[in-house]
C-alpha cells in the first residue's frame, strides 16, 4: 500500500507536530507534506497551495489528510480537497499523528480508521 499524508494547520502546529513525532519514531515511514496556514490569508492562495501538495503527493492508494480545528480556515481548506481517493480527519494531535505514521503500509481506508482512533485513544483524563 502506498497512501500520501498531508496535514493542514494554523501556523507551524502541523510541521511542530510533525517533527515531534518524527523524533519520537526515529523515522518518517511516509510521504508527507506540511501546509502552514497563516492567519489572516486569502483562503483560496492555501486552497491552491493544498491543491498542488495534494497532486504531488497523490500516491496509488489515496491521501489522508489532516487538519487542526474543526469548522476552521485550515478544515475547510482540507474538505475542499475531498476526492474518490482523498479523506480528511480534523483534530489532529501527536497519538494521532503517531498511530498515522504507525500504519503507514495499509489501504486509505483503514489509515483513516487508525488515525481517528489514536486521536480519540490519546486523549485521556489523568488522576
Amino acid at each position: 500500500m502506498s497512501v500520501g499524508l498531508q496535514i493542514i494547520t494554523h501556523g507551524d502546529i502541523g510541521e511542530s507536530l510533525l517533527n515531534s513525532a518524527i523524533a519520537i519514531l526515529g523515522v518518517c515511514p511516509m510521504n508527507v507534506k506540511v501546509l502552514s496556514v497563516p492567519m489572516g490569508c486569502e483562503p483560496d492562495n492555501i486552497r491552491a497551495l493544498a491543491q498542488q501538495q495534494l497532486s504531488s503527493l497523490q500516491a496509488e492508494d489515496g491521501v489522508l489528510v489532516l487538519t487542526d480545528l474543526y469548522g476552521s480556515t485550515p478544515y475547510h481548506i482540507a474538505c475542499s480537497l475531498i476526492a474518490e481517493k482523498v479523506n480528511v480527519v480534523s483534530g489532529i494531535n501527536l497519538p494521532m499523528l503517531i498511530r498515522t505514521l504507525n500504519y503507514a503500509n495499509v489501504s486509505l481506508e483503514i489509515l483513516t480508521k487508525k488515525a481517528l482512533s489514536g486521536g480519540i485513544d490519546g486523549v485521556i483524563q489523568c488522576q
